[in-house]
């Protein structure tokens, strides 16, 4: 019950941080990326939460291999619609996965996790990226996984990998 609210603690915290953010401030502090990327504190929480062994069903990953030739050579919308689909597919699962979940640990976990992945989504729909059209595709055919350990480390790879490319390239725009 103490983990429930702590986690719900930091949620909770999590959103009121998030609410005075503005996109160029997340493409120009990286040590406010830093910050909000809270994967290690629920992977802490995870090895806390007994109830959560196995998914009851399973949550699509977000594609993180890269091609790093072919990536360099997307534009930064394109990079962005990428990172954008990935998220959204994410976030739809863990809504599913949440619902079908018992409460408790697990569910708060899930819940926190789906408020994460969209705090992020929101910041990259929310980019002020001119300069092609977005491309709403996947770049890998997406895999699905019943291990909420596999989720949340896949999750890290997209924010720590592609996400930052994608910030790297947008610095340009920071005072």
């Amino acid at each position: 019950m103490a983990l429930s609210r702590l986690l719900l603690l930091c949620m909770v915290a999590s959103e009121v941080w998030n609410a005075e953010t503005r996109p160029i401030d997340f493409v120009c502090d990286r040590e406010s990326r830093r910050d909000m990327n809270t994967v290690a504190e629920m992977e802490a929480a995870l090895a806390d939460c007994d109830a959560l062994k196995t998914l009851p069903s399973p949550i699509q990953l977000p594609c993180i291999k890269v091609h790093k030739a072919s990536w360099e050579r997307k534009s930064a919308q394109e990079k962005k619609g990428d990172i954008a689909a990935s998220l959204r597919a994410l976030s739809r699962s863990v809504r599913v996965v949440k619902t079908l979940s018992q409460p408790g640990c697990a569910a708060t976990l899930l819940e926190r996790l789906e408020h994460t992945v969209n705090n992020y989504l929101h910041i990259i729909t929310h980019l002020d990226v001119r300069r092609s059209v977005e491309s709403p595709l996947f770049s890998c055919t997406p895999e699905s996984t019943h291990s909420l350990s596999t989720v949340l480390w896949t999750f890290s790879r997209l924010i720590t990998g592609k996400l930052e490319w994608l910030m790297a390239d947008l610095t340009h725009g920071c005072p």
